[in-house]
């Protein structure tokens, strides 16, 4: 019935916030705007109506969560980085009905999910960065996915993206598109140190580790990448222990995804983390088994193989 019409890994970092304003970092961040604007674009071209983000700021202890109240609308500061954002109006409108849907289908699935929405939870900073340039005419409706996940295994996190992909094409009426929002490395720079790290990586180790990984995503190499995803999110500082990139990939078709990634904004530093807009054609995939639940003492880092 539904579409899944374009999945894409973004930067939010707060400081194209501060891009926009006067002072001496204005402009500075305007290739990860203009990525934004880009990737925007495709969507508009595509006939998308709304936007599901995996939220990396978003920090849940149980269960999955999704926030998709029918409107947002406010005033926001960053309680992490109040002087990179701070009384950043924003207005998005929500999609309840999809919201619902989504969580009805991921928990048949076996991904303990709910859905929020009467509520007065507002979104975090990873959806409303991106909205801020993807969205000022509120064209597409939003809904945010909790994807700084504490308790959870990688392996649910790839079931719940190919959950939420199911209930679009196989029960929604639209055309949706899927947003990981969240960094590659994600070690800032240790404190004090910031300013001499504002367009760098911590570490040639993870920078290393970053673009290598960015390789993989354009060569296709996924079944590698899946494979050593767990460990990359441990020893790369992934940003929510990469709970997003999972989500992202589970929609995808885990290691049997059989596209390549386009970089849209080239890998770039930012405070010490490493950042990139890339957009993941979606391909037909048939006959995936969602894997069951996966125990481990890992905390958090356990993936399956296949999807």
């Amino acid at each position: 019935m539904g579409k899944l019409a374009l999945v894409a890994k973004i930067t939010h970092v707060p400081s194209m916030y501060l891009s926009e304003l006067d002072g001496p970092r204005k402009g500075t961040r305007q290739d990860a705007i203009d990525g934004h604007k880009e990737i925007s674009r495709r969507c508009r071209e595509l006939c998308v109506d709304t936007i599901v983000v995996f939220d990396t700021h978003w920090l849940v202890n149980a269960s999955y969560h999704l926030n998709c109240a029918p409107h947002f609308e406010g005033t926001y500061t960053s309680n992490e980085l109040p002087h990179f954002i701070s009384n950043m109006p924003f207005e998005i409108p929500g999609n309840p009905e999809l919201g619902k849907l989504l969580a009805k289908v991921c928990n048949e699935h076996g991904v303990d999910t709910l859905a929020h929405d009467a509520t007065t939870l507002g979104p975090e900073y990873g959806t409303l960065v991106p909205m801020r340039y993807m969205n000022q005419d509120r064209h597409f409706k939003a809904i945010s996915v909790s994807a700084l996940c504490q308790s959870h295994y990688l392996n649910d996190s790839a079931r719940l993206g190919w959950a939420m992909r199911k209930a679009v094409e196989d029960h929604y009426d639209g055309t949706v598109a899927f947003f990981a929002s969240g960094s590659l490395s994600h070690r800032f720079a240790q404190n004090g140190l910031a300013p001499d790290f504002a367009f760098k990586i911590w570490t040639p180790f993870l920078e290393t580790l970053d673009r290598r990984v960015v390789d993989m995503w354009m060569n296709g190499e996924w079944k590698a990448f899946c494979e050593m995803l767990p460990e990359y999110a441990a020893k790369g500082h992934g940003e929510g222990f990469m709970h997003d990139t999972a989500m992202m990939l589970g929609a995808l078709g885990w290691s049997d995804y059989d596209g390549q990634a386009e970089v849209i904004t080239p890998y770039f530093g930012a405070s010490g983390t490493g950042q990139i807009n890339a957009v993941f054609p979606v391909t037909p995939q048939t006959g995936r088994a969602i894997p069951a639940a996966q125990a481990s003492s890992a905390q958090g880092y356990q993936t399956a193989s296949r999807l």
